[in-house]
């Protein structure tokens, strides 16, 4: 009887893909668990744990997405200045109203891929998340992927 070996991806063999996803009136979580299993590479058949082999994915029109119940105004974000006693916070809602509303989405994401690993930064370095409906990024041809068609339960009217 042969022995079983499971293939493991060489760096050679590595083939990245661009795509684009429109976040405008997305879920965020929902979202952000498709961009983290797209970045780790976890959607291919031949997933090696080791390598970077995830795609690169283009996030447009973040400014739009929406959060389910009240987490709007719930949910809270901290953070440490470094002095004593410098523990700020800020709400969801005034992170997407204010100056870099495409941070909710880049946080959500960054928390799902693994903890303090050399390899999920290098994964997030493949995530580009714009507010807007335009990115620099058309050269590279990104396979639009309509993830608000994929289950009703992607997208919020309100």
């Amino acid at each position: 009887m042969p022995s079983k070996t499971t293939a493991s991806l060489k760096p050679s063999e590595i083939e990245k893909k661009w795509i684009l996803v429109d976040a405008e009136n997305v879920v965020v979580g929902r979202l952000a668990t498709f961009i983290a299993m797209r970045l780790r590479g976890k959607h291919r058949p031949d997933y090696t744990p080791h390598m970077d082999c995830g795609d690169h994915v283009v996030v447009i029109n973040a400014d739009k997405v929406k959060f389910t119940g009240r987490k709007l105004d719930q949910k809270t974000y901290y953070w440490h200045t470094g002095y004593p006693g410098g523990v700020k916070e800020r709400k969801a809602g005034a992170v997407l109203g204010g100056r870099f509303p495409e941070r909710i989405l880049m946080k959500a994401v960054e928390r799902m891929l693994p903890k303090e690993s050399p390899l999920a930064r290098a994964q997030l370095t493949h995530l580009r998340v714009y507010p807007g409906a335009d990115h620099p990024h058309a050269a590279q041809n990104p396979e639009v992927i309509d993830f608000k068609g994929r289950n009703p339960k992607n997208a919020r009217s309100q």
